[in-house]
């Protein structure tokens, strides 16, 4: 007996999470609504197969102009989870209904994101569409003693460290000034970057991360110990077995010593008492080995595969949108590397 059904409720969807072991905070509801677009809906696809089941967090888009929609996955590292799934698993009556629901729904893709912390996610989408992996994110591994953990540190970190250790002292987030002080850093980090302005979130988004029940965000302060004023800030988010460095932001003035590194090794050895299993400090920007990626290496020689999937459900559909959107760039588009690399293809607003 099988049965895929589709959960939109806060109550039934949390609920339906806490059955599982296996999840992060990027299958919440919380987090969806959090995250979600003007234009998306949140929805918990739930299938159930005698005594196993699948669940999978998307966020639905109209695509304009048109009758049809897509699927993406909020920021983060989501996917399908599972409870009483195997390798051995064979996912031929799950990929008919999935098929059929987005199908009949007129979704003509589905793009997510994968979580590398997670079994059995490839098994499960095995068939369906395409997933590659644009890079590897830096894990900590929480099971190993605090001392074990340094030692993967490269040495120039651990003098940083060490050195902001004298300058700087760290605390917990408190009170409200506190998070619209590490806001404010965090915008000013954004402007120093030059971010596209999707990273610019709202001021209820940090605060309904802390209002959130089902994770546990932890904003932690860095404070000069002469001026004993906060001078950076890093927010990480806990669920079950994992904790994830979602976001930072230090006072352009400190970034001689940026004090960023000494929250991540605050947070590594409290996370470690706390008895959390992994540590993800992400990777680089798209996935890509840049600085950033490089700046979180410094802290592990562990990495895991970021994985992204991608499935094109209705392929004439999706042709004639990429048709549409790019017109007599046309020929372009089939061979341009990077808006190969863009899904969904008409969504790609790229100048060639």
């Amino acid at each position: 007996m099988s049965e895929l059904e589709i959960i939109k409720n806060k109550l039934e969807w949390d609920s339906t999470i806490k059955l599982f072991v296996e999840s992060d905070f990027y299958h919440t509801y919380d987090y969806h609504l959090i995250s979600k677009k003007e234009d998306e809906t949140p929805i918990l696809i739930k299938y159930n197969e005698d005594d196993l089941v699948i669940v999978l967090p998307l966020l639905i888009r109209k695509i304009e102009g048109t009758q049809f929609k897509d699927a993406t996955s909020v920021y983060g590292y989501p996917g399908p989870i599972s409870i009483n799934l195997t390798e051995d698993f064979n996912n031929t009556i799950f990929i008919k209904k999935l098929y059929r629901f987005l199908y009949e729904n007129n979704i003509v893709s589905v793009f997510s994101r994968l979580n590398p912390y997670i079994k059995h996610q490839e098994t499960i989408l095995k068939g369906l569409g395409q997933i590659y992996s644009p890079g590897q994110v830096i894990d900590i591994d929480l099971t190993k003693d605090i001392e074990s953990q340094k030692v993967d540190y490269n040495r120039r970190l651990k003098t940083y460290i060490n050195k902001s250790r004298k300058q700087y002292s760290t605390r917990l987030a408190k009170k409200n000034q506190d998070i619209e002080t590490f806001i404010d850093m965090y915008y000013e980090n954004m402007r120093r970057v030059k971010a596209i302005d999707s990273y610019f979130f709202t001021k209820a988004y940090f605060f309904d991360f802390i209002k959130s029940n089902s994770f546990d965000t932890d904003i932690l302060l860095a404070i000069d110990n002469d001026s004993k004023e906060i001078i950076g800030g890093a927010m990480f988010v806990k669920k079950n077995n994992i904790v994830q460095y979602h976001l930072s932001g230090v006072k352009n003035e400190y970034l001689s010593l940026n004090p960023i590194k000494l929250l991540i090794d605050k947070m590594r050895i409290r996370a470690t008492k706390e008895e959390f299993t992994f540590f993800n400090l992400g990777g680089g920007v798209g996935g890509k080995t840049d600085t950033l990626f490089h700046f979180k290496s410094g802290f592990s020689k562990e990495m895991k595969d970021f994985k992204i999937w991608r499935y094109i459900v209705n392929e004439q559909v999706y042709e004639n949108l990429v048709r549409d959107k790019h017109k007599q760039k046309i020929d372009c588009v089939f061979s341009h590397k990077t808006c190969l690399e863009y899904f969904p293809c008409y969504r790609c607003n790229i100048k060639y």
